[in-house]
């Protein structure tokens, strides 16, 4: 696997928007969670979300994947307004892969099962199908735990399940919801080199948030800021550390990576 590199950026010198979000607004019990929200994605880009709780970063995932509806505003991807198309259908046309915070398989069912179970849903052709559980089991060394119910399996191993069913349908767009939590210093930079790699070597667009500022900004090539239900900063890791705006809603003076 990639070894991951402290800051690794990738510059978008002619940047290619897959995905965005257009004066996107959300209630909740008329509590404004985002306010006029805009927000462009570059093809193959990995942009990581950062801001206190409830300042909305689950939420512009649920509106990206469909589980929710905005208040105002567009989702356009590849062009296409996609605000009014069910989630199913934007897992499948449009090739959207959703990792939740939490759960995401089935604790009964083997690891081999909850991926074959994916499978069956996405990919119709039976000997297709077999070679892509192949080639996932093989991509993240799957095979010493194929008869393991995932109830049992570690919090690492978990979180490499639930990327791996994602990725059954070829996703163009992997969104990854606080995927460092709670695990050791090992597990998240073993999940540091997957992102790395799903970006370099499967030419995915990756959208991460999480807590783990640190863990988050030194495998993301762009971050942005939430405050208020707004971006307050966005930049490279090297300036949104250095942001005013980013260090006082957010940072604090004391942040560093080091």
């Amino acid at each position: 696997m990639a070894l991951i590199k402290k800051f690794r950026i990738k510059q978008f010198k002619e940047p290619n928007v897959l995905l965005k979000l257009e004066k996107i607004s959300m209630f909740y019990n008329k509590r404004q969670i985002l306010n006029n929200l805009n927000l462009n994605i570059n093809k193959q880009e990995v942009l990581g979300m950062l801001g206190p709780n409830g300042v909305g970063k689950s939420t512009i995932f649920h509106i990206i994947n469909g589980l929710k509806d905005p208040s105002y505003g567009k989702v356009i991807i590849n062009g296409i307004d996609c605000t009014n198309i069910p989630i199913y259908e934007r897992a499948t046309k449009f090739k959207i892969g959703y990792v939740p915070q939490y759960g995401g398989y089935i604790q009964d069912l083997t690891l081999y099962d909850n991926l074959k179970l994916v499978a069956e849903i996405h990919i119709k052709e039976k000997d297709l199908r077999k070679s892509k559980i192949e080639k996932i089991i093989s991509q993240f060394e799957f095979d010493p735990l194929l008869n393991i119910k995932g109830k049992h399996l570690s919090g690492g191993q978990k979180k490499k399940l639930v990327i791996s069913m994602a990725l059954i349908n070829d996703p163009n767009i992997l969104l990854l919801d606080e995927p460092f939590a709670a695990l050791d210093i090992l597990t998240i930079k073993m999940l540091q080199e997957i992102i790395v790699n799903l970006q370099s070597l499967e030419q995915i667009t990756v959208v991460v948030c999480d807590h783990q500022a640190r863990d988050l900004l030194s495998c993301v090539d762009r971050a942005i800021v939430l405050s208020n239900g707004k971006i307050i900063a966005s930049g490279t890791p090297n300036e949104i550390i250095k942001d005013t705006d980013a260090r006082s809603a957010y940072f604090g003076d004391e942040f560093k990576i080091n």
